[in-house]
């Protein structure tokens, strides 16, 4: 009888711990999504960045340090590891503020403001920026629950077991990052 009791705990036991594992597993997974839409939308913006930059530099061809540091910003964020989580947050940052300075250029040129092509350009920047700030917030939300996962107990068991970490936040230290720029049109 007590043989029976203690095997049947036992198998209770094991059920939890799977059931645990595989909780975590569903966690990183959804961290990993997150991060990949996080990445998508960021490759994006780099795409479209160049074109912006031709379209202002056919305008603003003075403006060759503001048209350089956008480009260069964006060379440095595409180049950073996938995984680097706090180094991505902080070029990207970098390059949100570099984009702002070169809408503000753009707002001395009336005749650019006006062209088709910029405002398409501006307008398809603007849709990518809500949806990096969407993938940024479903990412940290799924950080969270992970992380949350990671340090509760009996979960914390099961994570040390199998190895399961902290996932990063994908977020913006410098105050001055987290400025939005303004652009008036």
């Amino acid at each position: 009888m007590v043989s029976w009791f203690i095997l049947a705990f036992l198998i209770a036991l094991s059920l939890f711990a799977i059931l645990l594992y595989n909780t975590l597993v569903k966690k990183r997974q959804m961290v990993e999504e997150g991060w990949s839409g996080i990445d998508v939308q960021l490759k994006r913006r780099a795409n479209l960045i160049p074109n912006l930059v031709e379209t202002v530099k056919a305008y603003a061809a003075h403006e060759q340090d503001t048209l350089d540091t956008v480009t260069r910003l964006r060379s440095d964020a595409s180049g950073l590891s996938a995984t680097d989580v706090a180094g991505r947050a902080h070029a990207e940052g970098m390059l949100s503020q570099a984009l702002g300075r070169l809408f503000a250029v753009a707002e001395a040129y009336p005749d650019l403001k006006a062209n088709e092509n910029y405002s398409d350009l501006h307008e398809s920047l603007d849709e990518i920026e809500n949806a990096i700030q969407m993938a940024r917030r479903y990412y940290n939300g799924a950080v969270r629950g992970l992380n949350v996962a990671v340090e509760s107990f009996p979960s914390n068991l099961v994570a040390s077991r199998f190895g399961f970490e902290k996932a990063e936040y994908f977020e913006i230290e410098d105050a001055s990052e987290r400025a939005v720029p303004e652009v008036k049109f």
